[in-house]
């Protein structure tokens, strides 16, 4: 078998089997192994890594030595031309791309506020709407609207608690009241009473019907309403992206950005430094006059000597 040929497959797995595999044997037992203690995505991950590196090294998993574990890893960090041209995008848990070189960063796309409300309005249930809001509104990744349960929701102080974020951290973050307000409606009128689970979002309609709502299902309620309201892109990656840059817009100091998203470092919120542009071009300007207003208190102005 070429391993430059090595193929990433994406099954529909089933109990006791990996989100994906390479089609050979030792691989797929590794991932296997990975399955039994990570969660889906970070096996994706882990998959897709495998892919670049079997690709660059061009040996089968028998025939790899240290050097070249180290040679590889060597070439990521100085950004090599010929690794560069290899690395695919990784699936990350957002469901966007994400490189293996950490070389160049890619700043996420957000969205407008007029494209936000396009999106709200082509949705067509309160739970949908719900679920948008708490990316939109309060910075929650995919994988923490789905895990919310019943008893995670504080409505009386308009906050919810994520009990098993990323890395399995846990935080109590605000979020505004519409979202709120889509739950309680959604409760009240559209989850079925006889749902057998803890999971606030369910499923409405068909078999699975009162069952936990899907990764893949929720991807789906929001490609189907980003093609209603006309719209290129609108993921779930970019709607908390959008959330966390509005946040620092409007003044939000970058730690509490830092909690709100549930980063572990203050190196991973840093972006939403580049990212809002106004507040950046604000920021500079109050600066820059005290700075002008210090340096050249006695320098006459263009309308003459003072």
């Amino acid at each position: 078998m070429r391993l430059l040929d090595l193929c990433l497959i994406r099954p529909q797995a089933g109990p006791g089997d990996p989100p994906a595999r390479l089609g050979v044997p030792l691989l797929d037992d590794y991932l296997r192994f990975v399955a039994g203690r990570c969660r889906p995505n970070t096996v994706l991950v882990e998959a897709y890594d495998l892919k670049v590196f079997f690709t660059v090294v061009g040996k089968a998993p028998q025939e790899v030595r240290p050097g070249d574990v180290l040679a590889f890893v060597t070439a990521q960090r100085t950004g090599r031309p010929s690794i560069d041209g290899v690395l695919q995008p990784v699936a990350d848990d957002a469901g966007t791309g994400v490189s293996l070189s950490t070389v160049r960063r890619r700043l996420p796309r957000i969205l407008t506020p007029a494209e936000v409300d396009a999106l709200t309005g082509a949705l067509r249930t309160y739970r949908d709407r719900a679920m948008v809001a708490a990316m939109v509104l309060g910075g929650l990744r995919r994988c923490e609207v789905l895990g919310l349960r019943l008893e995670d929701l504080r409505v009386a102080e308009r906050r919810v608690f994520i009990a098993d974020g990323k890395g399995g951290r846990q935080r109590l973050v605000p979020v505004s009241r519409r979202f709120f307000d889509h739950v309680a409606a959604y409760l009240e009128d559209e989850r079925p009473a006889d749902a057998a689970t803890e999971f606030v979002f369910v499923v409405l309609k068909g078999q699975r019907r009162g069952h936990p709502l899907s990764a893949y299902g929720l991807d789906e309620i929001l490609e189907r309403a980003r093609r209603r309201a006309g719209l290129k892109h609108a993921t779930c990656h970019q709607l908390r992206h959008t959330c966390l840059t509005r946040l620092r817009e409007a003044g939000m100091a970058l730690e509490a950005v830092q909690a709100q998203a549930g980063h572990a470092s203050i190196e991973s919120t840093r972006i939403y430094l580049h990212l809002a542009d106004d507040w950046l071009a604000a920021q500079y300007r109050r600066a820059a006059e005290v700075i002008d207003a210090q340096l050249f208190a006695d320098t006459p102005t263009a309308g003459g000597a003072r």
